[in-house]
């Protein structure tokens, strides 16, 4: 045996465990080597395996100031959500009190009307008209007492006549405000008018406007279905003084409205008259 050798085994003790086979053949300072070295590896891994449990990161809370922040935001927006909530309160409020406030007057709110010119306060033009009962209807005549007109589409319009029949049956009421006479107005010719009312029943004068004067110093033809040759749904209240009292134009755009429950107008006349 040469030193070569003697030393081969001392180092092939000093390999990684994969060469243990070699420990049964080397010497009592080597095995005691391979056994120290065995120990060593195990205390690392287990080491190791437990730096790696106590180096997991634990769950943190966030930071006070981000908790403050998400406190904020949440507060910010229940502020938002009340406010939108009393918005809403609110204009429900405001529509009912509106819908109270026109119901109280009957049916207005169903019937919208316009008001034309002239309107309330100005001088209600001259009326000069042969009327229904043989005789000539002259407005200046009737100073001192209330006027109501009532400008209509005429002899084709059966709405307009079963609104006349309506006012006449319920003259009381209109009485009850004041209102001494009642007349309407269309542009048919007189022959016309005298077979209407007579098939109708109706005692209220009916005046003749054929070539349309008086309907269109008052523009009551501005607002019926037929354009500018008909008078529409108007109805103005002439006080003792000749002026206007009050005005509703029922037969304009986009409605066209050609009957007015009397329950309606009346409320919407006694809404309109000053001290009412």
């Amino acid at each position: 045996m040469t030193p070569a050798d003697v030393r081969r085994p001392s180092r092939m003790l000093l390999r990684d465990d994969s060469l243990s086979p070699w420990s049964d053949r080397c010497t009592p300072l080597g095995a005691l080597v391979v056994r120290w070295r065995r120990n060593r590896l195990s205390t690392k891994t287990l080491r190791t395996e437990r730096g790696k449990k106590n180096n997991r990161a634990p769950r943190r809370a966030p930071p006070p100031r981000k908790r403050v922040v998400r406190k904020r935001h949440r507060l910010g927006a229940g502020l938002i959500a009340a406010v939108i909530v009393a918005g809403a309160i609110v204009v429900l409020g405001v529509i009912f009190f509106l819908n109270n406030t026109s119901n109280s007057s009957g049916q207005a709110s169903q019937y919208p009307f316009q008001v034309g010119n002239p309107g309330p306060g100005a001088q209600a033009p001259a009326i000069t008209l042969p009327s229904t009962d043989g005789s000539t209807f002259d407005l200046a005549s009737l100073r001192g007492k209330t006027v109501l007109l009532y400008f209509q589409e005429g002899v084709g319009c059966e709405p307009c006549w079963n609104q006349l029949k309506d006012m006449q049956s319920q003259r009381g009421a209109f009485q009850a405000l004041k209102i001494d006479t009642i007349v309407s107005i269309t542009s048919d010719p007189m022959s016309a008018l005298k077979q209407k009312v007579a098939d109708e029943g109706i005692t209220f004068p009916v005046l003749s406007d054929p070539d349309l004067a008086v309907s269109q110093s008052y523009t009551a033809n501005g607002y019926g279905m037929m354009g500018a040759s008909k008078d529409g749904h108007t109805f103005i209240v002439v006080g003792p003084d000749g002026l206007i009292k009050w005005r509703a134009d029922y037969g304009g755009a986009p409605n066209y409205t050609m009957y007015v429950p009397v329950p309606t107008l009346l409320a919407d006349i006694r809404a309109g008259l000053p001290g009412k």
